[in-house]
Protein backbone atom coordinates (compact mmCIF):
# COMPACT_ATOMS: atom_id res chain seq x y z
CA UNK A 1 0.00 0.00 0.00
CA UNK A 2 0.84 3.65 -1.42
CA UNK A 3 0.98 5.94 1.79
CA UNK A 4 1.38 9.55 2.10
CA UNK A 5 4.31 9.83 4.13
CA UNK A 6 4.30 13.66 4.39
CA UNK A 7 0.92 13.55 5.86
CA UNK A 8 1.43 10.22 8.08
CA UNK A 9 4.15 12.90 9.62
CA UNK A 10 1.99 15.58 10.44
CA UNK A 11 -0.15 13.49 12.43
CA UNK A 12 2.67 12.78 15.27
CA UNK A 13 3.98 9.82 16.95
CA UNK A 14 6.54 7.55 17.59
CA UNK A 15 8.28 6.67 14.14
CA UNK A 16 10.16 2.92 14.94
CA UNK A 17 12.86 2.00 12.84
CA UNK A 18 13.72 -1.46 12.01
CA UNK A 19 17.40 -1.77 11.46
CA UNK A 20 18.11 1.38 13.11
CA UNK A 21 21.90 0.34 13.71
CA UNK A 22 22.78 0.54 9.68
CA UNK A 23 24.76 3.22 8.39
CA UNK A 24 21.91 4.19 5.66
CA UNK A 25 19.21 4.49 8.69
CA UNK A 26 21.03 6.86 11.02
CA UNK A 27 21.57 10.01 8.95
CA UNK A 28 17.48 9.62 8.31
CA UNK A 29 17.08 8.86 11.89
CA UNK A 30 18.84 12.53 12.43
CA UNK A 31 17.08 14.49 10.10
CA UNK A 32 13.60 13.23 11.39
CA UNK A 33 15.12 13.32 15.29
CA UNK A 34 16.23 16.96 14.48
CA UNK A 35 13.16 17.71 13.19
CA UNK A 36 11.49 17.21 16.43
CA UNK A 37 10.03 13.75 15.70
CA UNK A 38 9.51 10.56 18.49
CA UNK A 39 11.68 7.96 17.34
CA UNK A 40 12.60 4.40 18.43
CA UNK A 41 14.39 1.20 16.71
CA UNK A 42 15.92 -2.04 16.69
CA UNK A 43 18.74 -3.81 15.21
CA UNK A 44 20.34 -7.66 15.55
CA UNK A 45 23.42 -6.20 17.15
CA UNK A 46 24.96 -3.35 19.22
CA UNK A 47 27.57 -1.01 17.22
CA UNK A 48 28.82 2.36 17.08
CA UNK A 49 25.86 4.01 15.17
CA UNK A 50 23.37 2.19 18.16
CA UNK A 51 25.84 4.37 20.53
CA UNK A 52 25.52 7.34 18.56
CA UNK A 53 21.43 6.91 18.82
CA UNK A 54 21.17 5.86 22.33
CA UNK A 55 23.63 9.42 23.34
CA UNK A 56 20.38 11.11 21.13
CA UNK A 57 18.22 9.90 24.05
CA UNK A 58 16.32 7.54 21.08
CA UNK A 59 14.95 3.78 22.83
CA UNK A 60 16.91 1.02 20.69
CA UNK A 61 16.41 -2.66 21.35
CA UNK A 62 18.85 -5.70 20.22
CA UNK A 63 16.83 -8.25 18.84
CA UNK A 64 13.64 -7.82 16.42
CA UNK A 65 10.59 -8.61 18.89
CA UNK A 66 7.02 -7.86 17.85
CA UNK A 67 6.18 -6.12 20.82
CA UNK A 68 8.92 -3.34 19.95
CA UNK A 69 6.41 -2.00 17.36
CA UNK A 70 3.10 -1.79 19.85
CA UNK A 71 2.04 2.03 20.14
CA UNK A 72 3.99 3.05 16.93
CA UNK A 73 2.48 5.32 14.23
CA UNK A 74 4.65 4.28 11.74
CA UNK A 75 7.62 1.26 10.91
CA UNK A 76 10.59 2.17 8.56
CA UNK A 77 12.12 -0.82 7.46
CA UNK A 78 15.79 -1.17 5.94
CA UNK A 79 15.75 -3.52 2.44
CA UNK A 80 18.48 -6.04 4.03
CA UNK A 81 15.07 -7.19 6.40
CA UNK A 82 14.06 -10.70 5.61
CA UNK A 83 10.42 -11.16 4.40
CA UNK A 84 9.18 -12.93 7.90
CA UNK A 85 11.08 -10.27 9.95
CA UNK A 86 8.70 -10.04 13.53
CA UNK A 87 7.96 -6.82 13.59
CA UNK A 88 7.14 -5.93 10.10
CA UNK A 89 4.86 -8.61 11.07
CA UNK A 90 3.43 -6.88 13.61
CA UNK A 91 2.40 -3.57 12.25
CA UNK A 92 0.81 -5.31 9.13
CA UNK A 93 -1.51 -7.03 12.19
CA UNK A 94 -1.69 -4.00 14.06
CA UNK A 95 -2.37 -1.58 10.25
CA UNK A 96 0.59 0.55 11.43
CA UNK A 97 1.83 1.78 7.99
CA UNK A 98 4.88 0.20 7.07
CA UNK A 99 7.68 2.75 5.07
CA UNK A 100 10.57 1.28 2.89
CA UNK A 101 13.51 3.27 3.86
CA UNK A 102 13.52 4.20 0.27
CA UNK A 103 10.37 5.84 0.25
CA UNK A 104 11.43 7.88 3.64
CA UNK A 105 14.52 8.81 1.85
CA UNK A 106 12.57 9.97 -1.18
CA UNK A 107 10.11 12.43 0.73
CA UNK A 108 13.06 13.78 2.74
CA UNK A 109 15.08 15.16 -0.77
CA UNK A 110 11.46 16.26 -1.42
CA UNK A 111 11.43 19.05 1.19
CA UNK A 112 14.46 20.96 -0.69
CA UNK A 113 14.70 22.93 -3.67
CA UNK A 114 18.49 21.90 -4.27
CA UNK A 115 19.12 18.34 -3.79
CA UNK A 116 22.24 17.48 -4.85
CA UNK A 117 22.10 13.46 -5.49
CA UNK A 118 25.76 11.40 -5.33
CA UNK A 119 25.05 7.78 -7.35
CA UNK A 120 27.59 5.40 -8.87
CA UNK A 121 29.02 1.94 -7.85
CA UNK A 122 32.18 3.40 -6.17
CA UNK A 123 33.23 6.48 -4.31
CA UNK A 124 29.27 7.75 -3.46
CA UNK A 125 30.41 7.87 0.29
CA UNK A 126 33.96 9.90 -0.21
CA UNK A 127 32.22 12.17 -3.03
CA UNK A 128 29.45 13.19 -0.46
CA UNK A 129 31.68 13.99 2.14
CA UNK A 130 34.11 16.21 -0.48
CA UNK A 131 30.76 18.11 -1.49
CA UNK A 132 29.27 18.67 2.13
CA UNK A 133 32.60 19.61 3.16
CA UNK A 134 32.68 22.16 0.32
CA UNK A 135 29.39 23.50 0.49
CA UNK A 136 30.09 24.07 4.50
CA UNK A 137 33.32 25.59 4.18
CA UNK A 138 31.21 28.18 1.37
CA UNK A 139 28.70 28.88 3.83
CA UNK A 140 25.83 26.97 2.01
CA UNK A 141 24.39 25.34 5.17
CA UNK A 142 23.39 22.07 3.76
CA UNK A 143 21.81 19.00 4.92
CA UNK A 144 23.30 16.15 4.05
CA UNK A 145 22.65 12.61 4.27
CA UNK A 146 25.61 10.22 4.16
CA UNK A 147 26.22 6.39 4.05
CA UNK A 148 29.92 7.24 6.25
CA UNK A 149 30.65 8.92 9.03
CA UNK A 150 32.50 12.71 8.25
CA UNK A 151 34.00 14.25 10.92
CA UNK A 152 33.90 17.84 10.02
CA UNK A 153 30.18 17.19 11.15
CA UNK A 154 31.00 14.06 13.29
CA UNK A 155 27.99 12.29 11.84
CA UNK A 156 26.03 10.87 9.32
CA UNK A 157 23.83 13.26 8.54
CA UNK A 158 22.88 17.38 9.00
CA UNK A 159 20.34 19.65 9.28
CA UNK A 160 20.89 22.90 7.97
CA UNK A 161 18.54 26.33 7.09
CA UNK A 162 19.37 26.17 3.51
CA UNK A 163 17.36 24.35 0.80
CA UNK A 164 20.61 22.73 -0.10
CA UNK A 165 20.80 19.07 0.38
CA UNK A 166 23.70 16.73 -0.29
CA UNK A 167 22.84 12.48 -0.50
CA UNK A 168 23.87 9.26 -1.92
CA UNK A 169 21.72 8.16 -4.07
CA UNK A 170 22.04 4.29 -4.15
CA UNK A 171 21.46 1.93 -7.15
CA UNK A 172 20.45 -1.06 -5.13
CA UNK A 173 17.06 -2.30 -5.64
CA UNK A 174 16.65 0.93 -7.78
CA UNK A 175 16.74 2.79 -4.02
CA UNK A 176 17.47 6.34 -5.79
CA UNK A 177 14.51 5.86 -8.41
CA UNK A 178 12.86 6.64 -5.29
CA UNK A 179 14.82 10.55 -4.79
CA UNK A 180 13.95 13.96 -6.18
CA UNK A 181 17.05 15.06 -7.60
CA UNK A 182 17.78 18.51 -8.78
CA UNK A 183 21.27 17.49 -9.79
CA UNK A 184 22.14 13.99 -10.98
CA UNK A 185 26.10 12.89 -10.18
CA UNK A 186 26.84 9.70 -11.35
CA UNK A 187 30.49 8.37 -10.94
CA UNK A 188 30.49 5.40 -12.83
CA UNK A 189 28.67 2.07 -13.20
CA UNK A 190 30.31 -1.05 -13.01
CA UNK A 191 29.15 -4.95 -12.37
CA UNK A 192 27.61 -4.88 -8.81
CA UNK A 193 24.02 -5.95 -6.98
CA UNK A 194 23.81 -8.27 -10.14
CA UNK A 195 21.30 -10.64 -7.82
CA UNK A 196 18.89 -7.97 -8.05
CA UNK A 197 19.89 -6.42 -11.73
CA UNK A 198 20.46 -9.77 -13.63
CA UNK A 199 23.08 -7.85 -16.01
CA UNK A 200 25.08 -4.70 -16.14
CA UNK A 201 22.53 -3.29 -19.11
CA UNK A 202 20.19 -3.27 -16.39
CA UNK A 203 21.88 -1.52 -13.97
CA UNK A 204 22.85 1.05 -17.08
CA UNK A 205 18.99 1.58 -17.39
CA UNK A 206 18.34 2.28 -13.92
CA UNK A 207 21.03 4.96 -14.15
CA UNK A 208 19.53 6.54 -17.24
CA UNK A 209 16.26 6.83 -15.23
CA UNK A 210 17.99 8.01 -12.50
CA UNK A 211 19.49 10.93 -14.78
CA UNK A 212 16.40 11.31 -16.22
CA UNK A 213 15.00 12.36 -13.33
CA UNK A 214 17.59 15.06 -12.32
CA UNK A 215 15.08 18.69 -12.83
CA UNK A 216 18.55 20.88 -13.52
CA UNK A 217 21.51 18.56 -14.42
CA UNK A 218 23.40 15.71 -14.65
CA UNK A 219 27.06 15.87 -13.34
CA UNK A 220 28.85 12.75 -14.96
CA UNK A 221 32.14 11.40 -15.69
CA UNK A 222 33.39 11.35 -19.44
CA UNK A 223 36.04 8.46 -18.95
CA UNK A 224 34.01 5.95 -17.64
CA UNK A 225 32.62 4.23 -20.90
CA UNK A 226 29.15 2.40 -19.11
CA UNK A 227 28.21 6.05 -17.76
CA UNK A 228 28.70 7.10 -21.36
CA UNK A 229 26.72 4.13 -23.08
CA UNK A 230 23.78 4.87 -20.16
CA UNK A 231 23.21 8.46 -21.29
CA UNK A 232 23.75 8.09 -25.16
CA UNK A 233 21.09 10.69 -26.56
CA UNK A 234 20.26 12.03 -23.17
CA UNK A 235 18.89 15.45 -24.28
CA UNK A 236 18.92 17.34 -20.73
CA UNK A 237 21.78 19.83 -19.07
CA UNK A 238 24.28 17.21 -18.89
CA UNK A 239 27.90 18.34 -17.50
CA UNK A 240 30.43 15.99 -18.04
CA UNK A 241 33.88 15.80 -15.91
CA UNK A 242 37.06 13.56 -16.98
CA UNK A 243 39.95 13.74 -18.12
CA UNK A 244 39.48 13.89 -22.05
CA UNK A 245 38.91 16.48 -24.58
CA UNK A 246 34.97 15.96 -24.38
CA UNK A 247 34.82 17.13 -20.80
CA UNK A 248 33.41 19.98 -19.66
CA UNK A 249 35.56 20.15 -16.26
CA UNK A 250 38.93 18.74 -17.38
CA UNK A 251 41.44 17.19 -15.32
CA UNK A 252 44.85 17.29 -16.00
CA UNK A 253 48.46 16.88 -14.51
CA UNK A 254 47.55 14.05 -11.74
CA UNK A 255 50.18 12.87 -10.01
CA UNK A 256 51.24 11.51 -6.49
CA UNK A 257 52.74 14.52 -4.31
CA UNK A 258 53.34 12.23 -1.41
CA UNK A 259 53.58 9.05 -1.59
CA UNK A 260 49.37 8.01 -2.62
CA UNK A 261 48.10 11.75 -2.15
CA UNK A 262 47.50 13.56 -5.63
CA UNK A 263 47.22 16.66 -7.10
CA UNK A 264 45.41 17.89 -10.48
CA UNK A 265 44.31 20.78 -12.01
CA UNK A 266 40.74 21.47 -12.99
CA UNK A 267 39.57 23.67 -16.39
CA UNK A 268 36.50 24.46 -17.21
CA UNK A 269 35.62 24.94 -20.66
CA UNK A 270 39.69 26.25 -21.31
CA UNK A 271 39.56 28.28 -17.84
CA UNK A 272 41.87 26.95 -15.27
CA UNK A 273 40.69 26.64 -11.90
CA UNK A 274 44.09 25.97 -10.45
CA UNK A 275 45.75 23.33 -8.66
CA UNK A 276 43.68 20.81 -5.96
CA UNK A 277 45.54 19.09 -3.54
CA UNK A 278 43.66 15.87 -1.67
CA UNK A 279 44.19 14.29 1.52
CA UNK A 280 42.86 11.43 0.80
CA UNK A 281 44.86 8.80 -0.70
CA UNK A 282 44.11 7.13 -4.26
CA UNK A 283 43.99 7.94 -7.77
CA UNK A 284 40.55 7.48 -7.97
CA UNK A 285 39.39 10.41 -5.61
CA UNK A 286 41.12 12.70 -8.12
CA UNK A 287 37.62 12.00 -9.67
CA UNK A 288 35.47 11.83 -7.08
CA UNK A 289 36.75 15.58 -6.03
CA UNK A 290 36.65 16.71 -9.73
CA UNK A 291 32.59 15.52 -9.60
CA UNK A 292 32.43 17.54 -6.38
CA UNK A 293 33.90 20.22 -7.86
CA UNK A 294 31.76 20.49 -10.81
CA UNK A 295 28.59 19.76 -9.15
CA UNK A 296 29.68 23.00 -6.41
CA UNK A 297 30.92 25.40 -8.95
CA UNK A 298 27.52 24.48 -11.24
CA UNK A 299 25.44 26.13 -8.44
CA UNK A 300 27.86 28.96 -8.09
CA UNK A 301 30.48 27.94 -5.55
CA UNK A 302 33.96 29.42 -6.27
CA UNK A 303 37.23 27.52 -7.32
CA UNK A 304 38.77 28.82 -4.01
CA UNK A 305 36.48 27.72 -1.95
CA UNK A 306 35.93 24.57 -3.77
CA UNK A 307 40.57 24.11 -3.40
CA UNK A 308 39.21 24.99 0.93
CA UNK A 309 36.52 22.63 1.44
CA UNK A 310 38.86 19.86 -0.17
CA UNK A 311 41.45 20.78 1.78
CA UNK A 312 39.36 20.57 5.11
CA UNK A 313 38.50 16.82 4.14
CA UNK A 314 40.41 14.62 5.10
CA UNK A 315 38.18 10.93 4.74
CA UNK A 316 35.02 9.58 5.77
CA UNK A 317 34.37 7.11 8.30
CA UNK A 318 35.73 3.31 7.41
CA UNK A 319 37.08 5.10 4.22
CA UNK A 320 40.98 3.83 4.37
CA UNK A 321 40.56 4.82 8.04
CA UNK A 322 43.17 4.65 9.91
CA UNK A 323 42.24 3.73 13.27
CA UNK A 324 45.74 3.05 15.48
CA UNK A 325 48.57 0.84 16.23
CA UNK A 326 49.76 -2.23 17.94
CA UNK A 327 53.55 -2.98 18.50
CA UNK A 328 54.50 -0.55 15.53
CA UNK A 329 52.10 -1.89 12.93
CA UNK A 330 49.07 0.33 11.63
CA UNK A 331 45.37 -0.71 11.86
CA UNK A 332 43.39 0.66 9.13
CA UNK A 333 39.48 -0.18 7.83
CA UNK A 334 38.12 0.53 5.06
CA UNK A 335 34.37 -0.04 3.47
CA UNK A 336 35.69 -1.61 0.36
CA UNK A 337 33.22 -4.58 -0.65
CA UNK A 338 33.76 -5.03 -4.50
CA UNK A 339 36.75 -6.33 -6.64
CA UNK A 340 37.43 -2.97 -8.23
CA UNK A 341 37.46 -0.69 -4.33
CA UNK A 342 39.47 -3.40 -3.21
CA UNK A 343 41.87 -3.08 -6.30
CA UNK A 344 41.96 0.67 -6.19
CA UNK A 345 42.19 0.42 -2.33
CA UNK A 346 45.34 -1.67 -2.12
CA UNK A 347 47.34 0.28 -4.67
CA UNK A 348 47.38 3.43 -2.31
CA UNK A 349 48.41 1.40 0.29
CA UNK A 350 51.08 -0.15 -1.24
CA UNK A 351 52.32 3.06 -2.59
CA UNK A 352 52.28 4.60 1.01
CA UNK A 353 55.52 2.76 2.54
CA UNK A 354 54.50 0.22 4.52
CA UNK A 355 56.93 -3.06 4.66
CA UNK A 356 53.76 -5.40 3.81
CA UNK A 357 50.13 -4.76 3.25
CA UNK A 358 48.26 -7.51 5.78
CA UNK A 359 44.81 -7.30 3.83
CA UNK A 360 41.73 -8.84 6.35
CA UNK A 361 38.91 -9.15 3.93
CA UNK A 362 35.47 -10.17 5.21
CA UNK A 363 33.04 -11.58 1.79
CA UNK A 364 29.58 -9.57 1.54
CA UNK A 365 26.83 -11.31 0.08
CA UNK A 366 26.94 -15.08 -1.16
CA UNK A 367 25.91 -14.08 -4.75
CA UNK A 368 28.48 -11.43 -4.93
CA UNK A 369 31.51 -13.76 -3.67
CA UNK A 370 30.23 -16.21 -6.35
CA UNK A 371 29.37 -13.93 -9.11
CA UNK A 372 32.89 -11.98 -9.00
CA UNK A 373 35.00 -14.95 -7.16
CA UNK A 374 37.86 -14.56 -10.04
CA UNK A 375 38.00 -10.81 -9.75
CA UNK A 376 37.85 -11.12 -5.74
CA UNK A 377 40.94 -13.31 -6.43
CA UNK A 378 42.63 -11.26 -8.32
CA UNK A 379 42.42 -7.72 -6.75
CA UNK A 380 43.04 -9.64 -3.05
CA UNK A 381 46.57 -11.33 -4.83
CA UNK A 382 47.77 -7.38 -4.61
CA UNK A 383 48.42 -7.39 -1.10
CA UNK A 384 51.84 -8.66 0.53
CA UNK A 385 49.54 -11.34 2.82
CA UNK A 386 45.48 -12.23 2.75
CA UNK A 387 43.76 -13.12 5.74
CA UNK A 388 39.57 -13.52 5.18
CA UNK A 389 36.50 -14.49 7.29
CA UNK A 390 33.86 -16.19 6.41
CA UNK A 391 31.20 -14.93 4.37
CA UNK A 392 28.57 -12.43 5.72
CA UNK A 393 25.21 -13.21 4.24
CA UNK A 394 23.53 -10.24 5.05
CA UNK A 395 20.10 -10.38 3.61
CA UNK A 396 20.56 -13.78 1.41
CA UNK A 397 20.98 -17.55 2.33
CA UNK A 398 23.36 -19.42 0.60
CA UNK A 399 21.92 -21.21 -2.45
CA UNK A 400 25.04 -20.71 -4.48
CA UNK A 401 26.91 -23.33 -2.56
CA UNK A 402 29.79 -21.12 -2.11
CA UNK A 403 32.03 -20.53 0.53
CA UNK A 404 35.18 -18.18 1.72
CA UNK A 405 37.22 -21.49 0.95
CA UNK A 406 36.65 -21.15 -3.05
CA UNK A 407 38.23 -17.56 -2.82
CA UNK A 408 41.14 -18.53 -0.82
CA UNK A 409 41.96 -21.78 -3.25
CA UNK A 410 42.48 -18.79 -5.56
CA UNK A 411 44.90 -16.89 -3.51
CA UNK A 412 47.93 -18.37 -3.14
CA UNK A 413 48.96 -18.19 0.64
CA UNK A 414 46.05 -16.50 1.93
CA UNK A 415 44.27 -18.10 4.88
CA UNK A 416 40.29 -17.40 6.46
CA UNK A 417 39.08 -18.41 9.50
CA UNK A 418 35.39 -19.05 10.46
CA UNK A 419 35.12 -16.01 13.74
CA UNK A 420 36.93 -13.15 14.16
CA UNK A 421 38.77 -14.58 17.47
CA UNK A 422 40.93 -16.56 15.17
CA UNK A 423 41.20 -13.66 12.51
CA UNK A 424 42.32 -11.58 15.29
CA UNK A 425 44.98 -13.99 16.99
CA UNK A 426 46.23 -15.02 13.46
CA UNK A 427 46.96 -11.32 12.65
CA UNK A 428 48.49 -10.59 16.42
CA UNK A 429 50.62 -13.84 15.30
CA UNK A 430 52.22 -12.62 11.92
CA UNK A 431 52.25 -8.77 12.14
CA UNK A 432 55.31 -7.22 12.53
CA UNK A 433 56.54 -3.56 13.17
CA UNK A 434 55.92 -1.47 9.65
CA UNK A 435 53.36 -3.82 8.41
CA UNK A 436 49.66 -2.32 7.83
CA UNK A 437 46.83 -4.17 8.38
CA UNK A 438 43.95 -3.68 6.53
CA UNK A 439 40.56 -4.39 7.44
CA UNK A 440 38.03 -4.09 4.03
CA UNK A 441 34.46 -5.37 3.40
CA UNK A 442 30.93 -3.78 3.96
CA UNK A 443 29.35 -5.79 7.14
CA UNK A 444 31.09 -5.60 10.64
CA UNK A 445 34.61 -6.48 10.16
CA UNK A 446 35.75 -3.17 11.61
CA UNK A 447 34.86 -4.88 14.57
CA UNK A 448 38.07 -6.89 14.11
CA UNK A 449 40.00 -4.52 13.46
CA UNK A 450 39.13 -3.25 17.19
CA UNK A 451 39.81 -6.47 18.61
CA UNK A 452 43.05 -6.26 16.30
CA UNK A 453 44.13 -2.90 18.11
CA UNK A 454 42.71 -3.81 21.76
CA UNK A 455 44.68 -7.26 22.20
CA UNK A 456 47.87 -5.86 20.36
CA UNK A 457 47.78 -2.94 22.99
CA UNK A 458 47.05 -5.16 26.48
Amino acid sequence: MAYDIGELLKKGGRIHFVGIGGSGMFPIVQILHSLGHEISGSDVSEGSIVGYERAMGIDVCIGHKAENVDGASMLVVTAALFADNPEVARANELGIPVIPRAEMFGYITTLYDNAMCVSGTHGKTTTTCMLTSILLKAGKDPSALIGGKLPLIDGYGRVGQSSNFVCEACEFKDTFLELSPSYSIILNIDDDHLDYFGTIENSMKSFRRFADNASRAVVANRDDENTVTALSGFTGNLVWFGEGENADYRISDAVAYDRAFFRFRLSHHGEDLGEFRLKVPGRQNVFNAAAAIAASCEIGISADSCREGLESFRGAGRRFEILGEFRGATVADDYGHHPTELSVTLDAALAMGYDRVIAVFQPFTFSRTKLLLNDFAKALSKADVVVMTAIMGSREINTYGISTQDLADLIPGSVWFETFEEVRDHVLSIARPGDLVLTMGCGDVYKCAHMILDKGNE
